[in-house]
């Protein structure tokens, strides 16, 4: 704890410089899941990169103390040798802790135990004047700030320390696949399994309006002799999006497999999700079992962010998380099959931050407005869209309004195309803003400075012959793609201005 306090005393000094500048400044982690263009200045940022150790596991609270920049796989290896696992454990492993704090984060899990800020039961911030504090759940004076700073994106202090919830831990999932060939049967099929307290993992996949898999899991110790066993994480293991599709493909019934836990837990990593098959039509790459193998170190999560970033394909990615009452999503499964035809789409049921607090409270995972108490359904839309910038904003911008139509939400960590009154109409700005005063974060950028997307042509007004040059080159095939996957391959800091 000794060197954690030195970080933090650290870092409370550096906030404090900018506090009394009068400086806005930016939190650097290292690494970001964002799709959204980033590129931090080194003389505006804070520098927690290097807070990323887990400080201890408590075996008789099941909690363990971990600094923010602690990675999801990271955490799982320290956690389950004492026999214990993180309730709500992201889908790709480099998703660290803090971030899926700050910036809103739910996996299969998330039925039963809600989003991840659910699991957390303290932070320690350092707030924007220098301050150190706790702030809790089950402390009156802080609980506002600890809520406040869910799903706020580092703009109310510099999260340091959080104190996790632990559950027991197995060493398998036992999971089972199960057909649906439509989306009320999907529905039913999910309500049926987040009924049953025996079942820990609930997703699903929908390949087409007519055909998809709900996918629930159970931790076990062992599995009958008979029972087929796969992994997914080997260069020779499939991805598992399209073993899920062969599995309903030669079955007329659910059918049952045996996966590592570490293996269930990070399934999606190798394709991330279905990502990467769009790399391969993009550099027009055979798709098969050999071209996945022999470009597995590329198909990575780790490595394709990267890629992802310094090609800058960002802007033509469609990449949305989408939440909604089951009373309203097949009208938008509907909307989508009409509109763009994009599959596949995941299906990921979460339980309402406000029904496990036991008490409505803002924060900026479920919006202002009251939401159902049962389970919201989130879709995972991720897909190329329209090249044309102007085209691809508006494309953005249309799927968020048919979103508060339907009175849904949507994740933050994505492409955000609200206009500031739009997103204020969302989101409670004198509740957001009265915490800021309160724990001195005015001169913090906000939420909706954090998360808005360029609304704006891709030409600007008087641009000069060399830029212009510059933009009309990287728009030839391809070669943003091949300056990505390079300096992806070549490694090292990809978020720092030089």
């Amino acid at each position: 704890m000794e060197s954690h306090k030195e970080a933090v005393a650290h870092i409370s000094a550096r906030v404090q410089q900018f506090y009394d500048r009068k400086e806005s400044f930016r939190i650097y982690h290292g690494s970001t899941l964002s799709t959204r263009d980033i590129l931090y200045e080194q003389d505006k940022i804070v520098d927690t990169s290097k807070l990323s150790s887990v400080l201890k596991v408590d075996t008789a609270t099941k909690t363990a103390l971990v600094e923010p920049n602690v990675p999801m796989d990271d955490l799982v290896h320290c956690t389950t040798q004492y026999g214990l696992l993180p309730p709500v454990i992201m889908e790709f492993p480099n998703i660290t802790v803090g971030g899926g704090f700050a910036g809103t984060a739910g996996e299969s899990s998330s039925f039963k135990y809600g989003l991840f800020d659910c699991t957390i039961n303290r932070i320690e911030v350092v707030l924007a004047n220098g301050d150190i504090v706790e702030a809790s759940v089950s402390d009156p004076d802080t609980s506002d700030l600890f809520y406040a700073s869910a799903g706020s994106c580092g703009t109310l202090g510099v999260v340091t320390l959080l104190e996790v919830q632990l559950i027991e831990s197995k060493p398998w999932v036992e999971l089972t696949y199960i057909p649906i060939q439509s989306m009320p049967e999907a529905i039913a099929k999910l309500k049926e399994a987040a009924a049953d307290p025996s079942v820990e993992y609930i997703d699903g996949i929908l390949f087409a309006r007519d055909c998809g898999v709900i996918m629930t899991g159970r931790l076990v110790d062992s599995y009958p002799a008979d029972m087929h066993v796969r992994s997914f994480l080997r260069a020779r293991d499939p991805w598992f999006y399209l073993h899920a599709g062969d599995v309903i493909k030669n079955s007329k019934g659910p059918v049952k497999e045996a996966i590592p836990l570490t293996d269930y837990l990070f399934r999606y990593d190798r394709g991330v999700f279905w990502g990467c098959a769009y790399a391969f039509k993009y550099f027009m790459t055979p798709f098969n079992r050999i071209t996945r193998f022999a470009l597995d170190p590329f198909m990575r999560t780790r490595v394709v962010n990267h890629a992802f970033h310094k090609s800058g394909l960002s802007k033509q990615i469609l990449v949305q998380d989408l939440a909604f009452p089951y009373s309203t999503v097949e009208r938008f499964i509907e909307y989508l099959d009409k509109r763009l035809g994009m599959y596949p789409l995941w299906l990921c049921p979460v339980r309402p931050t406000q029904y496990l607090q036991k008490q409505p409270r803002n924060t900026f995972a479920m919006g202002k407005d009251p939401l159902p108490n049962d389970m919201l359904l989130n879709i995972g839309v991720w897909g190329m869209g329209p090249s044309d910038h102007v085209k691809f904003v508006a494309l953005n911008r249309e799927i968020e309004q048919k979103v508060r139509e339907l009175q849904g939400l949507k994740c933050l960590y994505a492409h955000a195309y609200y206009t500031e009154d739009e997103f204020w109409t969302i989101y409670d700005r004198k509740w957001y803003d009265d915490i800021r005063t309160k724990y001195h974060a005015n001169t913090l950028p906000t939420v909706y400075d954090k998360v808005k997307a360029n609304l704006s042509p891709t030409q600007p007004e008087n641009e000069s012959w060399g830029a212009w040059l510059h933009r009309k080159a990287w728009g030839i095939w391809p070669l943003s793609g091949v300056y990505g996957v390079v300096r992806a391959a070549i490694g090292g800091n990809y978020l720092l201005a030089k």
